[in-house]
């Protein structure tokens, strides 16, 4: 509901700066014909609220889509034994198989919730100084079920997660339920 309120508010900002561009051309005296009105407001439209109405209109489709058009997620995460702490082989093998998993649900996660990246660059005498990214991944994984756990290699592990059609079908269920 709040999505639906926010494209509403949108689209009204956008109609009323081009109504007033409309306004404007007719009282100069320009004679423009309607396929050029229908084309500035287009423009303004695009120009001033296209973004936000893109992203609402995005995630209103995922949640107007049908059972058979969501697919069934999934991912993968590695992990290396050797690297992970533990006083004996089995106790770095168990926290290697940890690993890989939580690796398996930051993609998860990225693939759901996307990935905020933040940039920063400094630049002196128009030389670039330093420039720094990352990228942080944030939100709840339910529902994920383990595939597959296999030794890749003599000190890797592989970890293949999924979330299958039915839960994000009941998920999306429950987020329509609350709009």
């Amino acid at each position: 509901m709040t999505c639906r309120i926010l494209l509403f508010i949108t689209l009204c900002c956008s109609l009323t700066g081009c109504q007033s561009n409309l306004l404007q051309n007719a009282l100069a005296g320009n004679s423009a014909t309607a396929a050029e009105d229908a084309a500035i407001t287009t423009m303004s439209m695009t120009q001033s609220g296209g973004e936000e109405a893109a992203h609402v209109a995005a995630i209103n489709e995922v949640l107007d889509a049908s059972v058979e058009e969501i697919p069934t997620i999934s991912a993968v995460g590695y992990a290396v034994v050797s690297s992970q702490p533990g006083r004996s082989e089995n106790q770095r093998r168990l926290m290697a198989i940890r690993s890989a998993r939580m690796a398996a649900m930051r993609d998860l996660a990225e693939q759901i919730h996307g990935l905020n990246v933040e940039g920063n660059t400094t630049v002196i005498d128009l030389m670039v100084q330093n420039d720094t990214f990352r990228g942080v991944v944030s939100g709840t994984i339910r529902g994920a079920r383990t595939v597959r756990i296999n030794p890749t290699g003599a000190d890797t592990y592989e970890v293949v997660l999924e979330i299958d059609r039915e839960t994000l079908s009941y998920l999306l269920k429950k987020a329509r339920s609350v709009t």
